[in-house]
């Protein structure tokens, strides 16, 4: 197990700084964003030159690459755009093939207005992810769908239903407990449940601000909010204790959108506080 850094907040720069910055402080890898025309992972143009060139790069900084990350709406309402979102991941798992990569990370879509996210399951995303799942099962590959609660697998239910229809053994989970806490669904509870399903794993916290939520009441705003990995309420210690007792091994991915902690100090202090549990 280590803990990794998700390269979105270095969107807007080349791969080679945030494996700089990684490499240099000794994270153990990244989860490296792709997308159309991404600074990271172009989806549009990457071949085996574009691979040997990352794979150098990652060599060079001592960092693994945990996982390709293409988080596409592939349930768009508009059909251009869903087919569009369909085709960036189906691009991600053959950048993912080429660069010996072996999760690509991505959503379950977001509900087209006015819909139901159970009726979205059934007639929009399963449809969806079957052939993708399967594209990906061809070059062993895991598609891990980050939990969320924004998008069609909001709560646990919504997880059973998507994997009763989708049961593909490589159709699973990029776990990520700072959606469960504040629509307060146990996240140790779900990691036992759903354990054969986590192929990933975010690192991010949430910050409840129990004065306002007295006020606003669980359904008003701003009584809560991501913050890095140790501000916030998360029991880091028992969440990776409950991987490990279920046989997860793998990376603790950083997302950092904590609006409060500069991007450079926001990576240390949550790598600092999650060494604790971890040893490399």
């Amino acid at each position: 197990m280590y803990v990794g850094i998700l390269t979105a907040p270095f969107a807007g720069e080349p791969l080679e700084v945030v494996a700089a910055f990684a490499g240099q402080y000794s994270f153990g890898g990244l989860e490296i964003v792709a997308g159309p025309g991404s600074k990271h992972i172009n989806t549009d143009n990457f071949g085996p030159e574009q691979a040997s060139a990352v794979k150098e790069l990652m060599e060079k900084r001592n960092l693994l690459i945990s996982a390709v990350a293409a988080y596409s709406n592939v349930t768009d309402a508009d059909p251009d755009r869903r087919a569009k979102n369909i085709q960036t991941v189906h691009n991600a798992i053959d950048a993912a093939a080429l660069l010996g990569v072996d999760v690509v990370n991505t959503i379950a879509g977001l509900p087209p207005a006015g819909k139901d996210k159970y009726k979205t399951i059934e007639e929009d995303c399963a449809p969806v992810y079957k052939p993708i799942v399967e594209h990906a099962a061809e070059k062993g590959i895991k598609i891990a769908m980050e939990n969320w609660y924004a998008t069609n697998i909001q709560h646990l239910g919504h997880w059973q239903r998507l994997f009763e229809l989708v049961p593909d053994a490589n159709f699973g989970l990029n776990f990520d407990p700072s959606h469960l806490v504040h629509q307060d669904i146990d996240y140790l509870e779900a990691v036992d449940k759903f354990a054969d399903r986590i192929f990933h794993s975010h690192g991010k916290d949430t910050e409840i601000k129990q004065h306002v939520k007295r006020i606003v009441g669980n359904q008003g705003t701003g009584w809560w909010r991501y913050v890095i990995p140790g501000l916030g309420v998360i029991r880091w210690g028992e969440y990776i204790a409950a991987l490990r007792r279920n046989g997860f091994n793998g990376p603790i991915s950083i997302e950092h959108e904590d609006n409060a902690v500069e991007r450079e100090e926001g990576f240390l202090i949550g790598k600092k506080y999650l060494e604790q549990f971890i040893v490399y």
